[in-house]
């Protein structure tokens, strides 16, 4: 049997192009995986494994419930941190208008930008009257690993990582405190640059 470069090449391109599509569809399988965990009414508990660090850090990994890290008291942390804070009038004026957009957090129990931002987050979200059930928070480890891989997935690197979704499309992303050191006014300019729907 005569090789047939020409075939060969056919079958390699088909077998790239099913290779990118699979993978492309994979991405937006856990893109509507996580939109699905974003219905805060599913999960109005906390759906996380409990471990403790060698610190002795209480560390949730999995879906975490806001009321979880306000009342335990191995998070004091989450009171201490909304201590001053006013959140950016650009961030605020953002989320009062577009509400329709969602939010999945990924955050450290053991870190402390986490610790420093998340609460913030929240409190930046009550002044806008922003719905909780647009927001999704999961708790990574110190590896960022989280339950069911979605870390991973969606390339978490550094936590906090305040992903916006909008239409089960990313929009933007902050990491950590942001590219100038406020992460709310980052917040504010990805949301201003989503372009309004027509129903808006």
């Amino acid at each position: 049997m005569k090789f047939n470069r020409k075939k060969h090449l056919d079958q390699v391109g088909l077998l790239n192009f099913d290779l990118h599509l699979f993978f492309f569809m994979k991405k937006i399988l856990i893109v509507i995986i996580g939109v699905f965990l974003i219905d805060g009414s599913i999960f109005a508990q906390s759906q996380a494994e409990i471990s403790r660090d060698p610190n002795g850090d209480k560390i949730l990994k999995g879906l975490i419930s806001r009321k979880e890290l306000e009342n335990d008291t191995s998070f004091a942390w989450w009171a201490e941190n909304l201590k001053g804070y006013t959140p950016q009038s650009l961030a605020v004026a953002e989320l009062r208008k577009d509400q329709n957009i969602q939010f999945i957090t990924f955050m450290g129990t053991w870190c402390g930008d986490s610790k420093f931002i998340i609460p913030k987050f929240y409190s930046l979200l009550d002044t806008a009257g922003f719905p909780q059930d647009r927001v999704t928070l999961i708790g990574v480890d110190r590896n960022k690993k989280t339950l069911s891989h979605l870390a991973e997935e969606l390339n978490i690197v550094n936590v906090p990582t305040i992903i916006v979704i909008k239409n089960g499309k990313e929009i933007g992303r902050v990491v950590e405190y942001g590219k100038n050191g406020l992460f709310d006014k980052e917040l504010g300019e990805i949301i201003a640059s989503i372009p309004a729907s027509p129903a808006q």
